[in-house]
């Protein structure tokens, strides 16, 4: 005689259903092959374990991870940002600017962020407001911003920050319980970023612009200025970078944040950011920038060269988007 009953029988159902629906996201195969790679290296190699490169492994990651925080929210309303490099050298030259000139720290961040959030409204504006496309608009300012940047340091490396010189070194490149503070920042940030994705009104609008944004227009989301929004909350990710790249270096100059955009684009989209539009989550951007780093991590451990970095990073772009597309297909059968 069985001593199952209905309840137990639904609640497997329950079981096997959460599991297929974690199973079916791409952020949970790529958290797979983060850890695999990682537990890989740590047989291959003696020295990804150790304390020194785990260190370097998370900091180094944490500055494409909080861009990427900004390149999901843009790519899940369906556009895309391609001067998140610039804005980091633009942000990264105002406060060292600032701050060599004798102002405090928070002088020169606080002006960093103004200049960012700046530059984010002119590309909303343009893309929201002028309807000019997001590719045209952000690649002109990937040029305008750092060339801006060069004018405004005179093209020349700062590396003597004032009074509060040792504040922003202590931001950028020291820790806290053995984390690294861009990591702490990355996670804080992370937090507040899969919150509003989820629970505030600007979250859902966002996906909703992104996955049909005649529908959003119809039920009365104010779609320019969420547009507009998006685009500063990317520029604000990235200014918040280059001031702690700035820190982290103990310098800046005007190459900072070059050929960025590919790097935050392939996270957010390895992390599950649909192109189209419609889907992304903050714990995949994470997710993403962390799997792109240990790649980068591996091929200096392992001694291949690092010019092959660019290939597995455009390999894994084409990846997941196939793989997102056969995911559609099937669910669409």
């Amino acid at each position: 005689m069985s001593n199952v009953t209905i309840s137990d029988v639904i609640n497997r159902s329950e079981h096997r259903g959460a599991l297929s629906r974690i199973t079916g996201q791409q952020t949970f195969w790529v958290f797979v092959a983060a850890v695999l790679a990682c537990l890989a290296l740590t047989v291959m190699t003696d020295t990804f374990a150790t304390e020194r490169n785990l260190f370097n492994v998370t900091r180094n990651f944490a500055f494409v991870g909080i861009i990427a925080l900004g390149m999901t929210a843009v790519i899940a309303s369906g556009g895309i940002d391609l001067s998140v490099g610039s804005t980091v050298v633009i942000s990264a030259m105002t406060v060292g600017v600032v701050m060599s000139a004798g102002w405090p720290f928070w002088i020169g961040a606080l002006s960093a962020v103004g200049v960012s959030l700046l530059v984010g409204a002119v590309n909303g504006v343009l893309i929201a407001y002028a309807k000019m496309p997001p590719f045209v608009v952000t690649l002109g300012m990937l040029s305008v911003a750092r060339s801006l940047a060069m004018v405004l340091s005179n093209n020349k490396m700062i590396y003597q920050f004032g009074p509060d010189h040792d504040l922003l070194l202590w931001l950028g490149g020291g820790s806290t319980f053995g984390l690294p503070h861009p990591l702490i920042i990355l996670l804080i940030l992370a937090a507040i970023t899969a919150f509003a994705f989820r629970w505030l009104r600007w979250g859902q609008h966002l996906f909703a612009i992104g996955g049909n944004e005649q529908a959003a227009v119809l039920t009365g989301i104010p779609v320019n200025r969420l547009k507009v929004s998006v685009y500063m909350f990317s520029a604000l990710m990235a200014g918040i970078t280059g001031i702690l790249e700035v820190g982290w270096l103990g310098g800046g100059t005007t190459n900072l944040g070059q050929a960025m955009e590919l790097t935050v684009i392939a996270a957010a989209v390895i992390g599950g950011a649909n192109l189209a539009g419609g889907t992304g989550t903050a714990f995949g951007a994470v997710i993403g920038a962390l799997l792109i780093e240990v790649i980068r991590n591996s091929l200096i451990l392992l001694g291949i060269s690092t010019f092959w970095q660019g290939t597995f990073v455009g390999s894994f772009i084409v990846i997941a988007v196939a793989f997102d597309r056969i995911r559609q297909a099937r669910s669409s059968e």
